[in-house]
């Protein structure tokens, strides 16, 4: 019988755990968990702070997943060490966990520059866990001002998260607009007004070099005072497993599309791993709740014996604050095609007949044919792509196309 590792208990983990069982119903799987819960939502500790969800609704499977699946998970416990020639993993404990094959799947951490006086600040929390969310909220009261630093998805989804909940709420980022790794200036203005509107402040272009206990000093010199620190700068990849075990790191632990390592039976799935971008035509971290489940169950399925590649993945995201929605996919390379209203904003990028990418605020239908088109390559001189991007209709496609793509009823 086979002995499976999964090191990590997150979204990428759950993917993991069902390719395996998609092909091995008997192998014995064992899931490290550094977190003390099972697999939940992460994109749902804003809401829980909204109090628009429950603790109770944000697992991401039910409470008898492990046991229908026949697992065996270690809350609490961390994995140290993999050792690659004798095919064990080793705890902080002191246990040893043999395997035949093994999933690293640890996910990323929050990044936190060495700030001046950063020891100093007492009421200070990072914005990534249940454990954090938890931590926050028994710190906000009506009278509390809050300070985060970073405009990034963290940080605007904890300041959406909190907002009705305290005194004020300041963003700072030292890149001169909002969500400044998805959205261009104009789509980032759209989305920071809607944030203004519901009382969130902004100093862009500028950001915190040193504290004291209640204090920020920017890098322009101002001082913002506060009660409440939350530090969402950005993320790095828990690359470290694989690394100290000699295997290939970049910003990502590298993998191929089957999801393996450059070590032998090593695997890595999800936020800590760098795959294939096909939009990119390169590897590099894909950080989105779909892609972890997909790369975990591409892991899974091939740690078992199957045969399973994942080579079209793009980066995709899906994000709103307070009613504004907004989808982007892709790479913003070629020739932008543009249609706006007075309520949305479509950004289509084109390139060698292809879709590269695009950036929907506002009004987002039929994502999933777009992103379709993407993946699949599909030329666009075989679609009718004006209509297709001013009614977002299937009858954009040729008749074989149409069959093809969404069956004989359309």
């Amino acid at each position: 019988m086979k002995n499976y590792v999964i090191v990590g208990n997150g979204v990428a983990a759950v993917g993991c755990i069902e390719g395996i069982r998609s092909v091995d119903s008997t192998g014995a799987i064992t899931v490290v968990s550094e977190e003390n819960s099972p697999a939940y939502c992460r994109p749902l500790i804003s809401y829980y702070l909204e109090k628009k969800t429950t603790l109770e609704k944000m697992p991401y499977r039910p409470a008898d997943f492990y046991e229908k699946n026949g697992c065996t998970v270690l809350y609490g416990q961390k994995a140290e060490k993999i050792d690659a020639d004798t095919q064990t993993v080793l705890l902080s404990g002191g246990a040893a966990l043999p395997y035949t094959s093994v999933c690293v799947a640890t996910g990323s951490s929050p990044f936190v520059p060495p700030f001046a006086g950063l020891e100093r600040v007492k009421n200070k929390f990072s914005f990534m866990t249940v454990e954090d969310t938890l931590a926050l909220e028994k710190a906000l009261s009506p009278n509390a001002n809050v300070f985060i630093v970073g405009a990034g998805l963290i940080g605007l989804k904890c300041a959406e998260g909190i907002a009705k909940r305290v005194k004020s709420v300041t963003v700072c980022d030292l890149a001169d607009r909002v969500l400044s790794s998805i959205l261009d200036g104009e789509c980032a203005a759209l989305m920071q007004t809607q944030l203004e509107e519901n009382g969130i402040a902004f100093m862009l272009g500028d950001t915190a070099v040193a504290f004291t206990e209640n204090s920020a000093t920017m890098k322009s010199g101002k001082k913002v005072e506060f009660d409440i620190l939350v530090l969402a700068v950005g993320v790095r990849a828990n690359t470290a497993l694989v690394k100290e075990a000699g295997g290939e790191v970049n910003r990502g632990v590298v993998v191929d599309t089957s999801m393996k390592t450059s070590l032998p039976s090593v695997y890595a799935a999800g936020d800590c791993a760098e795959g294939y971008d096909l939009s990119l035509g390169a590897r590099r971290v894909l950080a989105i709740l779909p892609n972890a489940y997909m790369q975990g169950f591409t892991a899974g399925v091939n740690m078992a014996g199957g045969k399973k590649a994942f080579d079209n993945a793009i980066p995709m995201n899906s994000i709103g604050f307070f009613g504004l929605h907004a989808m982007t996919a892709g790479t913003y390379e070629g020739t932008m095609v543009e249609e706006k209203t007075e309520n949305s904003l479509k950004r289509f990028f084109i390139k060698d007949d292809r879709l590269s990418g695009f950036i929907l605020i506002g009004h987002c239908e039929r994502v999933g044919i777009l992103t379709s088109l993407i993946r699949e390559k599909t030329p666009l001189s075989s679609v009718d792509f004006d209509l297709l991007t001013k009614v977002s209709t299937s009858l954009a496609f040729n008749p074989e196309v149409r069959k093809k793509k969404f069956g004989t009823t359309v």
